[in-house]
């Protein structure tokens, strides 16, 4: 068994080990030489509310539900197949090695931009999710409000970060930020709930996932159509005739305004994007700029930065039920 752990930041983002599987922006863990995407092997997925540890204003009824309404997001997709259930309150914290997941508040003011962290415990042979807890940094100040609180991180929001994480999904790049005086980082927009960065506290617009995550969701847990209605790219993307590891490629489709990204994740520069609506889609590569590279990729191999934004010069058409056909998008260095 293996443990692996991902973390959402207030300001900006520190670690997620476990590296992506290639085709969209899953977790993975090296099987047999071969990396496999994390993933539930049965369903529902069993969750429990630690109900011993709790923050003003925040009662662990009101935390339970917030979380209900997060996990209820999740599972109401109509492209995926997943469901959880509550299994009540436990006076076990989240982290322990106990065998049920938990989610609940441990105070970590010494973790000073983690909003919260998703920690795995792996079936190391098989890739199989075996438990998975959630803690909210008490540190924090928190809400359930339905509208949401001015000052204060909304429950709702980050726990639909991490029940994303919890259920196998990566970091999504799609995201624009701005360098703070203080070396932090605020966002101005993003196309994705599983974006690193958190909003400013007060803001509940990340209650709703978006194309990328539902993507993301339904390509590990399809419904019994979803493989059949939607598509995926492929291809390389090269400087100087040599693949280009770690490059952002985004799909977008100009028919619905969505945007579906993923990386390059070997030395040969490949990528895969599944879970495309049929027709053409405009790809562009860009460098991973907006946050720390570190959120996305660990830090024994770092992504190739050194590139230009580049547009493929041709529209791609995504079939049904089928693939592209490989493409090679040539970039050059700054």
């Amino acid at each position: 068994m293996r443990r692996a752990t991902a973390i959402a930041l207030a300001s900006l983002l520190a670690l997620a080990p476990a590296s992506p599987a290639l085709a969209y922006l899953k977790l993975g863990v090296t099987v047999n030489g071969q990396t496999v995407a994390i993933k539930w092997g049965h369903t529902p997925v069993r969750y429990f509310v630690n109900d011993t540890t709790t923050v003003p204003g925040v009662a662990p009824t009101d935390f339970a539900a917030a979380a209900g309404r997060a996990f209820d997001t999740w599972q109401g997709l109509p492209t995926a197949s997943i469901t959880y259930q509550f299994g009540g309150y436990v006076s076990a914290q989240p982290l322990d090695d106990d065998g049920i997941s938990t989610l609940g508040f441990l105070d970590r003011p010494d973790l000073d931009r983690v909003l919260a962290s998703t920690d795995f415990l792996v079936d190391s042979t098989t890739g199989e999710l075996l438990e998975s807890d959630i803690f909210f940094n008490a540190a924090y100040p928190w809400s359930t409000a339905p509208a949401g609180e001015t000052g204060r991180f909304d429950v709702q929001t980050i726990a639909l970060h991490e029940i994303g994480h919890l259920s196998g999904l990566g970091h999504s790049a799609l995201g624009e930020t701005e360098l703070r005086a203080d070396g932090g980082r605020t966002v101005i927009a993003d196309e994705a709930v599983m974006f690193p960065i958190a909003f400013a506290p007060g803001n509940i617009s990340n209650r709703t996932p978006k194309a990328d995550d539902v993507a993301g969701l339904s390509d590990l847990y399809p419904d019994d159509g979803f493989n059949d209605r939607t598509g995926s790219i492929s291809g390389r993307v090269t400087k100087n005739g040599q693949g280009v590891f770690g490059a952002h490629v985004v799909a977008f489709d100009p028919v619905n305004g969505t945007l579906v990204a993923n990386f390059t994740l070997n030395s040969q520069g490949a990528f895969s994007i599944a879970g495309l609506s049929p027709g053409p889609h405009v790809i562009r590569v860009e460098p991973v700029d907006d946050a720390d590279p570190e959120s996305f990729f660990s830090s024994d191999r770092p992504p190739d930065v050194d590139f230009k934004v580049t547009f493929y010069d041709k529209l791609v058409v995504v079939p049904a039920g089928g693939d592209s056909g490989s493409i090679e998008v040539k970039v050059v260095p700054k």
